[in-house]
């Protein structure tokens, strides 16, 4: 088990394979370690085939850089004031791996790091994000990695559109933009003809999420637009940071790969999240289905 001994109130966990990957995502894994009082878990996963025990993984190809990087990697945590840990875990799978550090460590959150490659036939994000992303009994968050995030976060985007997932993306905005005094840009897309949502509406949406970041610099922005996911990822051009909740309904289901979530992710500019908050009742239902 983790140490509970710290005064902490949850644990992030954050798999790491490389130097790169793990210097792109500790920066926001420690923003966030640091706004909510949550230690850091950090977890290399390292994938056994069938072939070999578990045991014998480990002896055969675990490399020896891999204690020196979750060494370095801890002490560079801890070197901000936030309680850390690592692990090396052994799995048939690293998303198995890190689903099942989820599970047994009592994990409130996991930070995944996405180069944001084009997606494959029935993969959208990637093999391993796309599995702790339908199986991680946790909030998930994931970070594209393919460039780095400015040391220096001046502003960061948050496309609201209301329900759960859109609320975390406030949460997380918030934690990363209270580090770095950062302004924050709230945007809610509507068409013209919208039925759903009128513009009274559309506003009270956008107070609701502007109380999330007590007094923090924020401007609500109301946008009409037909093209919702080229609009947002034109604003990231303005922005160091874009936090983006996923769409509902959509980035979990195989057939629909042209989400605005997913479009926005692959696409912006600059760094982006994506979040999903766990909803324990579809976990509970895939639990019953054969």
């Amino acid at each position: 088990m983790l140490d509970e001994t710290s005064d902490t109130d949850g644990t992030l966990l954050v798999p790491i394979a490389n130097a790169e990957t793990v210097d792109r995502q500790l920066e926001t894994a420690i923003d966030i370690a640091t706004d909510r009082s949550y230690r850091i878990f950090l977890v290399y996963v390292l994938e056994v085939p069938p072939q070999l025990s578990l045991q014998d993984g480990r002896r055969y190809l675990l490399e020896d850089d891999v204690e020196k990087l979750l060494a370095e990697a801890t002490a560079r945590i801890e070197s901000r004031g936030v309680p850390a840990e690592s692990r090396i875990r052994l799995a048939r799978g690293v998303a198995r791996g890190i689903v099942g550090a989820v599970e047994k460590y009592d994990v409130d959150a996991v930070l995944m790091g996405w180069r944001g490659r084009p997606p494959r036939r029935d993969v959208i994000l990637g093999s391993h994000v796309d599995k702790v992303l339908r199986n991680a009994d946790c909030d998930v968050l994931v970070q594209r990695i393919k460039t780095p995030r400015p040391d220096d976060v001046d502003s960061v985007l948050v496309p609201v559109a209301g329900g759960p997932h859109s609320g975390f993306a406030a949460e997380t905005a918030a934690s990363i933009a209270r580090r770095h005094d950062a302004s924050v840009t709230l945007l809610h897309l509507r068409e013209s003809d919208d039925p759903d949502r009128s513009r009274e509406d559309a506003q009270a949406l956008l107070a609701e999420a502007a109380a999330e970041f007590d007094d923090l610099e924020v401007e609500r922005a109301l946008v009409e637009s037909e093209t919702v996911a080229g609009t947002i990822t034109d604003w990231t051009t303005r922005h160091d940071v874009t936090v983006l909740g996923v769409s509902r309904g959509g980035l979990l289901q195989r057939a629909l790969l042209g989400t605005v979530s997913e479009a926005v992710g692959r696409h912006a500019a600059g760094t982006v999240i994506l979040v999903k908050r766990y909803d324990p009742v579809p976990s509970r239902l895939r639990r019953l289905l054969p």
